[in-house]
């Protein structure tokens, strides 16, 4: 946070993003807040993107423009091959018994 030195003989300060005159002291210090808050921002952002992240139809912080149903789309296909190799694997199975019992 940075100040204007109204009257530097009478220790006199402006701040000029409240308009607050206000006199200067030795016991007190200031700090500027300025890099923490960007800091949190940043880190909130993460946050969000972290419970985006929970929810296929979110989109993610860091993907590139046009992929917001990715997650669908592939959840679609990997079901879709997992449901085609456990109905070929009981389809195989049916056959095998159908041949052990001497159907065919």
């Amino acid at each position: 946070m940075d100040v204007a030195r109204i009257v530097p003989e009478f220790h006199v300060l402006l701040d000029p993003m409240s308009g607050v005159i206000a006199e200067e002291r030795e016991d007190l210090i200031m700090f500027s807040l300025v890099p923490i808050q960007a800091q949190l921002d940043i880190l909130e952002d993460v946050a969000d993107d972290l419970m985006n992240s929970l929810e296929p139809d979110k989109e993610l912080l860091n993907t590139y423009p046009g992929r917001e149903e990715t997650a669908r789309i592939a959840g679609v296909y990997a079901n879709l091959f997992y449901g085609l190799v456990i109905g070929l694997i009981i389809a195989f199975m049916a056959a095998m018994v159908v041949v052990v019992m001497g159907g065919i």
